[in-house]
């Protein structure tokens, strides 16, 4: 589903990221580790087209992305969670939802004012969500009420429910408590197992396929089908998480002992 290939990224003369390659399958959960400085958020941007590569190709559904605009690529299918939050603070939840659902500033904001109706429809997606979520109770709270842990699982939310077809994670549970670092590992194996998306006759269902960062080893290979390991903004080694956990460069690198 997504192809990169042989990218390289430059800061002046730091060399961020140096003939990078890798891919990512459908409907598998791939995480992208390393240590800080490796170059995983630099190739999230380069994904994404926050930051333009200088040499490189990056594929997704064999259309090439290389260099696009954020907005073009967003719109060809790609849904980001960042690391920092991005949430409407004066909205509720469930509003902070509906925009995410809308994908258009200027169709939510006259839903809001009553210009356009919020269809039953939308409204059984958003609370679907908050029930996977566990933030049922939370539909009408200011999202300046919540704790931080809440307000990264709205931002998860808003990722899941703008329209997409691939899912970037960026550190998804750092600095979230184990509770709800266990209610977001339990989120991701439901979407990779069975991805609710509706239609306006009904119900299909569809699987996910995610890409993550994330520096917790522990969550990361509770939830992935394969790991990428950068070091140094090159592909070290990848593979299936046992073939990673026991790989004596990657425990050299990253794992300790």
């Amino acid at each position: 589903m997504l192809k990169v290939q042989n990218v390289y990224k430059y800061f002046g003369g730091l060399k961020a990221v140096e003939n990078c390659s890798f891919e990512v399958r459908p409907n598998f959960i791939t995480a992208l580790i390393g240590p800080n400085g490796a170059g995983k958020s630099t190739v999230f941007n380069l994904i994404s087209g926050i930051l333009k590569a200088d040499s490189g190709r990056i594929f997704f559904n064999e259309q090439e992305i290389t260099n696009q605009p954020p907005e073009k690529i967003s719109n060809a299918g790609i849904s980001r969670l960042f690391q920092q939050s991005r949430l409407f603070l004066n909205l509720t939840v469930k509003e902070n939802l509906l925009l995410a659902l809308d994908n258009e500033d200027t169709k939510f904001w006259k839903n809001l004012a009553g210009v356009n109706k919020i269809t039953n429809e939308k409204m059984e997606r958003v609370r679907e969500m908050l029930r996977l979520m566990t933030l049922e109770n939370f539909e009408n709270t200011f999202a300046r009420d919540l704790s931080y842990g809440q307000k990264r699982l709205v931002e998860l939310a808003r990722a899941i429910l703008n329209p997409h077809t691939f899912l970037m994670l960026d550190e998804p549970v750092a600095g979230v408590n184990p509770k709800l670092r266990e209610v977001i590992a339990n989120v991701l194996l439901t979407l990779k197992a069975q991805k609710p998306s509706f239609v306006s006759n009904g119900t299909i269902e569809a699987k996910e396929t995610i890409l993550l960062i994330e520096h917790d080893m522990r969550f990361t290979f509770s939830v992935a089908d394969w790991v990428v390991v950068m070091q140094e903004g090159r592909v070290l080694f990848e593979g299936k998480p046992e073939e990673v956990k026991n790989n004596p460069k990657v425990l050299e690198a990253y794992l300790g002992d």
